[in-house]
């Protein structure tokens, strides 16, 4: 039964400021000005990331060094999601500057995760999915730069979507790595995916990286079945020693369901996908290093007192959090004369070669399934003093961001509860061919198993 936006509102009201999903709530809106915009998205309630613009609110990226900043605009995708009658409720919490896998980094405080709230909704589109998990809205969108759309939807046990890159525009996106940067789509279910998704993909004349190209009807695609499909398992990159057991089962159980439904499941390996993580934190800095750069209280963004220009500067680049510093500094060094060479250059190849691996690899098997995180969702304040472990749970998002490939994550049962947890979410993922997300969908179908959140029945 739908949820109406009046019900919504309630529920942000009752809950928002334990779960920390919002940071900034339209209660503007009523029943009668959603039905006086009918459209495909008649009736669905959306959050939209603290990095996307919505005219007239909160752009802030929930960094200090945006606080307070109005959009003077929407962004491409959130007018468009207007004119497809979606009612917007609210703008979502995020790691400051998209940079972290948590959502702790944000000048708003931490997210919690509404099926613990002792642990990390993921990040940096946390506050995106927990707000779907906890029954906020029907849908989010966010953005995913190396995985940030798809790690938050499996620890809150959503479905987690990114494109090819280039389907979605990213005018009016706050940009961090220009060349990885994507909106994706966060929801309960893959039909309410395949509907928002539809609304935003198409081509911008504001952003030269879109792309014209067919777009298969992702709603009927969900139905459409696997049989005849070839898919590879990356069983490889799965040691025992890194990924937790409950989701190696919950692997080998959905490669199962896949042969059931009738694809044919084989064990492949991807050539360097063992560097992914190296060589996306080499390029993707280099990119914030440069995107950064702007706020520098004389071009863009607040400026600090100082007795001149260099104390001006630091006063004002202070406003940055540490880990946006930490990203910052070590994309200059890589940028730097005498190490443009050694570390950049070499992992712009890493990307090339790895792009080209995967191609190779869907010249065989049409979808590949891996996991989604290593982990379950771990407790707030874990990995903040370890920046690598916290890296490292990356491992399997990054590698479809780095070639541009379409991914998705969706929910496919629950950990057994221990005596120091309850129940958890586990999210499993799977990669296609560039351009082709119908049967991505399709592939999803055969393996979802939906886990509704106990946190969206309270009242």
């Amino acid at each position: 039964m739908a949820v109406s936006l009046a019900d919504r509102q309630r529920r942000i009201a009752a809950h928002n400021s334990v779960v920390g999903a919002l940071v900034d709530i339209d209660d503007t809106l009523d029943a009668s000005s959603a039905v006086a915009a009918p459209g495909p998205l008649a009736g669905v309630t959306v959050v939209i990331k603290a990095n996307i613009a919505q005219q007239g609110q909160l752009l802030s990226a929930a960094s200090a060094m945006l606080t307070g900043y109005r959009a003077p605009a929407d962004a491409t995708c959130t007018a468009r999601l207007r004119e497809a009658g979606a009612s917007i409720v609210g703008t979502s919490n995020m790691d400051e500057f998209g940079m972290g896998s948590s959502t702790e980094r944000s000048v708003y405080g931490a997210t919690k995760n509404p099926w613990d709230l002792s642990r990390t909704a993921g990040g940096s589109s946390g506050g995106a999915a927990a707000a779907v998990a906890a029954g906020f809205c029907d849908a989010a969108l966010g953005t995913d730069t190396g995985g940030s759309v798809r790690q938050p939807a499996a620890f809150c046990g959503v479905v987690g979507f990114k494109p090819t890159y280039g389907r979605i525009s990213r005018r009016g996106v706050v940009a961090f790595a220009s060349s990885l940067d994507q909106v994706g789509v966060i929801a309960a279910d893959l039909a309410t995916t395949a509907a928002v998704a539809t609304a935003v993909i198409g081509p911008d004349d504001g952003d030269s990286t879109t792309v014209d190209n067919p777009l298969a009807d992702l709603r009927s695609a969900v139905s459409a079945g696997v049989t005849g499909l070839r898919v590879g398992v990356l069983r490889s990159i799965v040691a025992a020693d890194v990924v937790d057991p409950a989701i190696r089962t919950a692997l080998d159980d959905a490669a199962l369901r896949l042969q059931q439904a009738g694809a044919t499941v084989v064990d492949v390996d991807v050539a360097l996908i063992d560097q992914a993580v190296a060589a996306y934190y080499v390029i993707a800095t280099a990119e914030a290093s440069s995107n950064l750069s702007r706020y520098d209280g004389v071009r863009f963004g607040p400026r600090a007192a100082g007795a001149g220009l260099a104390d001006m500067y630091e006063a004002t680049r202070a406003r940055f959090g540490d880990e946006v510093k930490r990203r910052i500094l070590l994309g200059t060094f890589v940028l730097s004369h005498g190490f443009y060479e050694a570390y950049l250059l070499q992992a712009q190849k890493v990307r090339t070669k790895l792009t080209e691996a995967f191609r190779r690899t869907f010249d065989d098997v049409d979808l590949l399934l891996l996991p989604t995180t290593p982990t379950l969702p771990f407790a707030l304040g874990d990995k903040l003093s370890d920046p690598l472990a916290m890296y490292v749970g990356d491992l399997f998002t990054l590698p479809a961001s780095l070639a541009g490939l379409p991914a998705i994550s969706v929910p496919v049962g629950l950990s057994a509860p221990t005596s120091t947890s309850p129940s958890l979410p586990i999210g499993l993922q799977l990669i296609g061919r560039p351009w082709d997300e119908g049967t991505l969908f399709a592939g999803a179908n055969a393996i979802i198993q939906p886990t509704p959140c106990p946190y969206a029945d309270l009242p």
